[in-house]
């Protein structure tokens, strides 16, 4: 089981949790030198649990199983509303029995409504559907409007600058995930050394 709660990490502190997307050990490794609290990875992340002690959040469909061995929180994704409902509840639920946080994501507010219903789920994630940054940015705002308070909220935008940053912070989003290679920018400031 995980020893480390990715709702925890991104939880805790002042202002917004930077989670670095990254898929090999040096960008793990230079994500945790960079003050990220987390990671998000699409791959198999067998390779980063040696090279961080960052909670890894895992963004794939995998056996629940083989994601409470390696990683701290997975994603789902409800169905469409016309498919059977109840293998996301009970993969919800499974994911939650063995010790791992469950982030949902979400693209629209019906989709947020849906997931609340179902699962009431304490993680949203926020993927606005493909569009131009600022019309993407506009739609996590949107997004974020409809997540209840006490639910922790991550946005995930394609390319993120320190003012989306900072206005995401301002709105309330707890964490954003960043594509890139330097995460530095977007932590603000380093600690004073002791």
């Amino acid at each position: 089981m995980a020893s480390r709660r990715f709702s925890h990490a991104i939880a805790e502190g002042d202002g917004i949790s930077v989670v670095a997307a990254v898929e090999e050990p040096d960008a793990a490794r230079a994500a945790e030198a960079q003050r990220a609290e987390a990671l998000v990875v699409n791959g198999d992340p067998a390779g980063l649990r040696e090279a961080t002690g960052l909670p890894i959040l895992w963004r794939a469909d995998v056996a629940v199983d083989r994601a409470a061995e390696i990683a701290d929180a997975v994603t789902l994704r409800l169905p469409d509303e016309d498919d059977d409902q109840d293998p996301a509840q009970s993969r919800h639920e499974a994911v939650l029995a063995v010790g791992l946080d469950c982030a949902v994501e979400v693209s629209s507010e019906e989709e947020l409504e849906r997931a609340l219903e179902l699962l009431d789920p304490e993680i949203f994630l926020l993927v606005p559907p493909q569009s131009d940054e600022q019309e993407r940015l506009e739609a996590v705002l949107e997004l974020l409007a409809a997540v209840p308070a006490g639910k922790l909220a991550i946005a995930d935008l394609a390319v993120t600058t320190e003012d989306e940053v900072y206005e995401l912070e301002r709105a309330g989003v707890d964490a954003v995930i960043v594509h890139a290679a330097d995460v530095s920018p977007l932590v603000g400031e380093a600690p004073p050394e002791v």
